[in-house]
């Protein structure tokens, strides 16, 4: 028995490892994902793009978003002009929050009076504004206790009573901060890439195993009608299995799609389309079903994880931010946060609209390249 049992895990061994891609797929991918993947798994909300609505435009004002600039958390991207920019910049997604300062903020302080200190968040990602509103309060909290007792002493003596900041925070789109309008709609992409990526991944490969490409290859179809044959089914189901999840969510856990269903749906398409390309790819270039399945998986992985699904873009490295750029799972987030819980239209997610419409081209371009009508 035990000898049987051993020629069984040689030979075993000796198949898996034939093939030097599936070393690599083996112990190089797995390794290469950990170190990548290490650096973006973090909790840590930084680089907070921050707009500026300043009506006071006084020293005291100036101080206290130095404050806030000085503590490594908000970065300044934005001054504005009115409150309409706040709308703006929100929808469009070039700041996560704005500070409002509002006329008369340094007038109350040495008046020691409170003054008012407004901020704006997006709050889509509630988990990640309900740590920036704890940033902000502690920022404030700081400022008025030592800074605004500071300037009470140097201007009323030292029985002087400063005016504190009273802190209002809002949170647009998603007042409540409920992380189910945050991940219920997300999860309909994440769903949307594992099972069309699983399917998909293996179709091409499956003719190869059961032997049925060779009567294709007879056949007068080209590259490019071979390779729609195998998307647009695929993408048939994407669009059921969305439609119904898209159902449940509004049911079930009373997600509100205020933007346009049609722009959605439409949106949909390509991100499905991209998803395709990437499975397809893998499709053409895989022997086996079995490592089809496991390039698939390898690829699902980091995918989800540097998507924004779990953790913020912006919080990663550069160079993985830079990665990110072709996951249309990053992109499709982005849309689906817009459309559904922002309501915004075309115009304001035109930078992810892109992006994921390169990666469709793409991807769909190198399967269609990949894939020969021959047994090499």
């Amino acid at each position: 028995m035990l000898k049987r049992l051993k020629h069984m895990l040689i030979k075993e061994f000796l198949q898996l490892f034939r093939d030097p891609r599936m070393r690599m797929v083996v112990f190089g991918v797995p390794l290469l994902q950990m170190l990548v993947i290490a650096f973006a798994l973090t909790n840590d909300v930084t680089n907070i793009t921050t707009a500026v609505l300043d009506n006071d435009k006084t020293p005291a004002s100036r101080e206290l978003l130095s404050e806030f600039t000085s503590s490594g958390y908000f970065e300044i991207v934005d001054y504005l002009d009115s409150d309409a920019d706040i709308e703006r910049v929100l929808d469009h997604s070039t700041a996560r929050v704005v500070l409002v300062f509002p006329a008369g903020f340094e007038d109350d302080l040495n008046g020691g009076r409170t003054a008012i200190l407004q901020l704006i968040a997006d709050g889509t990602d509630s988990n990640t504004v309900s740590i920036v509103f704890g940033y902000a309060n502690q920022i404030v909290a700081d400022y008025s206790s030592g800074k605004q007792l500071e300037r009470a002493v140097a201007l009323l003596g030292p029985a002087g009573m400063p005016g504190l900041v009273d802190f209002e925070t809002r949170a647009w789109f998603n007042q409540n901060l409920e992380s189910k309008f945050f991940y219920v709609p997300s999860l309909i992409g994440v769903m949307l890439i594992v099972i069309t990526m699983i399917l998909t991944s293996i179709a091409i490969v499956r003719e190869k195993e059961v032997g049925t490409i060779e009567q294709i290859m007879v056949t007068p179809i080209t590259r490019v009608e071979f390779i729609l044959g195998k998307t647009i089914p695929y993408a048939i189901i994407g669009y059921i299995l969305m439609t119904v999840m898209l159902i449940l969510a509004i049911l079930i856990f009373g997600v509100e799609v205020k933007g346009s269903l049609f722009t959605l749906y439409g949106l949909t398409g390509i991100y499905l389309l991209a998803n395709l390309g990437i499975a397809l790819l893998i499709s053409t270039t895989s022997e086996t079903q079995q490592q089809a399945l496991l390039t698939a998986f390898i690829v699902m992985m980091p995918t989800i994880l540097l998507s924004g699904f779990i953790f913020p873009v912006h919080n990663m490295p550069v160079p993985v931010q830079y990665a990110s750029t072709l996951i249309p799972l990053r992109w499709y987030l982005e849309i689906l946060r817009g459309v559904i819980m922002k309501g915004t239209g075309i115009e304001a997610i035109t930078t992810p609209v892109l992006y994921l419409t390169l990666l469709a081209v793409a991807f769909i371009t190198l399967a269609t390249a990949r894939f020969r009508k021959t047994l090499s």
